[in-house]
């Protein structure tokens, strides 16, 4: 089997192609179908035809939280919050943007009303150091899931240069978003709109929900060239019971499971792997990894050397995926968050890894 290494997942991407903003209509971007060795160019609104009666439908039904806050520390200088998790008592970990560290014990002030501010308690070790524990706080005693809604921004993407505007809060989050806890879309999924779901349940095809709750580490190139020595960000997910029993009744018709999102992927494979229906993953899908769940793979194009493009290729062959990307940049595609899709088929266990 081939060995891998950081290098062979980067590509050049010119920077006009990555989305600044949403297509006018979610289901009027472009979907790449790459289920063949040939590729075709598609609208997103066609991905009914692409599918069959029996098929089940897998969407994370995680919904973005206005994690982002602004403030300053006591000395004046600027300082950005970003919530990736609420622990309870008013506490939440937190990636902090500061130019030097604050003392454990500081309390920051809050863009907001009411006296909002953060009281730094130290490090969260369950985040590897990565994230700070917070004390929120406001006149009113409100609680964290408020204090974010009522003050907070909406967590854009790293390689998106604008302020977060109105159509960001409406388009940066899927039209079944209910679980609150992500700090980032499972993008793949905002393509979707209500008359293309109606129209794929009316084909015969079965949609069941899973929640994985996306953490700011889906960003983060990985760094190390031998793919072994990278440490995986922590994220949470749920596998209800009636999606598992969803699966058990897909197979048994012998129709197919298409994971939209790279975020539901590592739902279901962590569960198939684990046995366990809910908890938090570091799964780390990389070429010649044996897929137990997935059949098919809506998925939006991916950062160069990310995890993403690993777990891609990985599912849908090393060379075809890189192949698609060649064809998607030289098409014009739209890349990352608010860009285009793509539609995958799982490689066989005994084709090229």
């Amino acid at each position: 089997m081939r060995t891998f290494t950081l290098s062979d997942f980067d590509f050049a991407l010119p920077p006009e192609l990555i989305a600044q903003h949403p297509a006018a209509e979610r289901s009027s971007s472009r979907l790449l179908d790459g289920t063949s060795a040939a590729a075709v160019d598609r609208i997103f609104r066609d991905l009914p035809a692409l599918l069959q009666s029996g098929d089940l439908l897998v969407l994370n039904d995680t919904k973005v939280l206005k994690a982002r806050l602004f403030g300053e520390k006591p000395s004046g200088g600027k300082v950005e919050l970003l919530i990736e998790r609420v622990l309870g008592g008013n506490q939440v970990a937190a990636h902090m943007r500061v130019s030097k560290k604050p003392e454990v014990g500081t309390t920051l002030r809050l863009v907001g009303g009411g006296n909002l501010s953060a009281t730094l308690l130290g490090r969260w070790p369950d985040a590897q150091g990565a994230l700070f524990r917070f004390v929120l706080s406001n006149d009113a005693g409100d609680d964290p899931w408020t204090l974010m809604e009522q003050h907070g921004h909406v967590p854009l993407p790293p390689y998106i240069t604008h302020a977060d505007a109105a159509e960001d809060e409406q388009r940066y989050q899927t039209v079944f978003a209910r679980n609150p806890g992500a700090v980032a879309a499972p993008t793949a999924a905002l393509h979707f709109d209500e008359a293309l779901l109606e129209q794929i349940a009316a084909l015969g095809v079965q949609i069941a929900h899973v929640t994985l709750h996306v953490g700011a580490g889906t960003f983060q190139p990985v760094k190390t060239e031998n793919l072994s020595e990278h440490q995986m960000h922590s994220e949470w997910y749920e596998v209800p019971p009636a999606t598992q029993q969803a699966i058990a009744d897909c197979r048994a018709r012998g129709g197919r499971v298409v994971a939209v999102g790279t975020t539901t992927v590592r739902t279901l494979e962590s569960w198939a792997q684990s046995g366990q229906a809910s908890g938090d993953t570091r799964i780390f899908i990389t070429p010649g990894f044996e897929f137990r769940v997935v059949d098919r793979l809506v998925t939006n194009f991916h950062l160069p050397k990310s995890s993403l493009m690993m777990l891609v290729s990985a599912f849908a062959g090393y060379e075809h995926v890189m192949a698609l990307y060649a064809h998607a940049i030289r098409e014009g595609y739209r890349f990352f968050s608010y860009g285009d899709a793509m539609l995958l088929a799982r490689q066989s266990a005994h084709a090229e890894v």
